[in-house]
């Protein structure tokens, strides 16, 4: 039987955020819609998750002391890793001292760094992947391109919203690939992973849940990336059965190795009835905000479910939906978003700003989306939403 107490109350059932961005926040809303105290940990003020929370504090997220510190002073249910730059090491250490880290301090580990989740998909679980090799330094680097080919993709082994992701097209190339890949890893420069490229006909992310009540699936999103960083997104895919089934085993394969309730993303590339594992995140997925109008139950609200332990007997699916992020450019503490009402002007259009305190250069601010009567018509529609959005700094 799961209980839930009183928030701010010594019966609270209390989660705390290791990071507290856009999704962060959707997942925090949608725990206090159940009376769940939460509190919002994240390395710089204001983070969209905090205005939202019932408490948050500022630390240095790679700092063992400081995180083991505010677990500590909290004593919190759960702990929810929602970013990937963590003291990884210290959330194993807590998890066996008793502290319950979401989904797993094993998932948490593998999955903030390339070669760990790599590894365990291609060597121990035996799935399909791209080609791929890890450098340490410029030397290797080198040898890894040479026995992958080019072109082939860079990226540090912890990273995300493609800062540190480029493409080798030619020899000309490796020297400023390895610079900015070293120039974009969460934790600093470090090892890179090289992959080879997959002929693939389309990528997609498998919203997988592991619950209570065993394993569920959410329609396929279909996605496009620039520069490493999703764009669009939409809902479902059109996907080959075979494919979609041979989709399935591989995200239950890897979810159940992690270990863990909650919502993982898969990322899998498809090749007609091919399918090739390429990444996990355990924790909703940025291509997931989507599921904000696509379905009865969002990844956030599924999220939520998983880990507090309550069923999720079905997931409802409306039909073609869309997002389309809203990406600004620019340095400003306090940006000004005009011309909303243009933005939802169409029927069947929704909007979200998250509420990020600035920006320094390129940053996902919002995401506009749609719902209609097939994908091309959602996506123009969810497109023509953020692309009104006018952007003051």
């Amino acid at each position: 039987m799961v209980a839930i107490g009183t928030p701010l109350s010594k019966s609270a059932k209390k989660v705390l955020f290791c990071g507290a961005g856009e999704l962060g926040k959707e997942v925090i809303i949608e725990l206090q819609r159940f009376g769940v105290e939460v509190v919002a940990v994240d390395r710089y003020e204001n983070a969209p998750g905090m205005q939202v929370a019932h408490r948050s504090y500022v630390i240095d997220m790679l700092s063992p002391k400081e995180l083991r510190e505010v677990i500590l002073e909290e004593k919190p249910d759960l702990v929810v890793p929602e970013i990937e730059a963590i003291a990884t090491e210290e959330l194993a250490r807590l998890e066996s001292e008793g502290f319950n880290i979401v989904p797993s301090a094993k998932a948490v580990n593998l999955t903030m760094n390339r070669e760990g989740i790599r590894r365990l998909a291609a060597e121990e679980l035996g799935l399909k992947t791209s080609p791929y090799m890890f450098a340490s330094d410029f030397e290797e680097f080198t040898a890894a391109i040479d026995e992958v080919g080019v072109p082939c993709v860079v990226k540090p082994i912890m990273s995300s919203s493609g800062k540190g992701q480029s493409v080798i097209k030619s020899n000309a190339d490796i020297r400023s690939a390895w610079d900015y890949a070293q120039e974009g890893g969460r934790a600093g420069a470090g090892k890179v992973i090289v992959e080879g490229f997959v002929d693939f006909d389309y990528e997609i992310t498998l919203l997988t849940i592991q619950h209570s009540g065993g394993v569920s699936y959410c329609s396929p999103i279909g996605h496009v990336q620039v520069d490493g960083d999703y764009r669009e997104s939409w809902q479902p895919q059109v996907m080959n059965e075979v494919a979609l089934e041979k989709s399935k085993v591989i995200a239950s394969t890897v979810t159940a190795s992690l270990g863990g309730y909650g919502v993982f993303g898969v990322e899998l590339f498809i090749s007609g009835e091919d399918v090739y594992f390429s990444e996990v995140s355990p924790r909703p997925h940025d291509t997931g905000l989507v599921t904000l109008i696509s379905q009865d139950l969002s990844e956030f609200a599924l999220h939520a479910r998983a880990i507090l332990g309550l069923p999720i007997p079905v997931i409802r699916q409306y039909g073609p939906s869309a997002s389309s992020v809203i990406l600004v450019d620019g340095s400003s503490g306090s940006p000004v978003f005009n011309n909303i009402e243009g933005a939802l002007v169409e029927q069947d259009t929704q909007l979200r700003l998250f509420g990020k305190p600035g920006l320094d250069g390129r940053r996902r601010m919002g995401v506009a989306l749609a719902k209609g009567d097939s994908e091309e018509i959602a996506r123009k529609k969810a497109v023509k939403a953020s692309s009104a959005i006018e952007i003051e700094l």
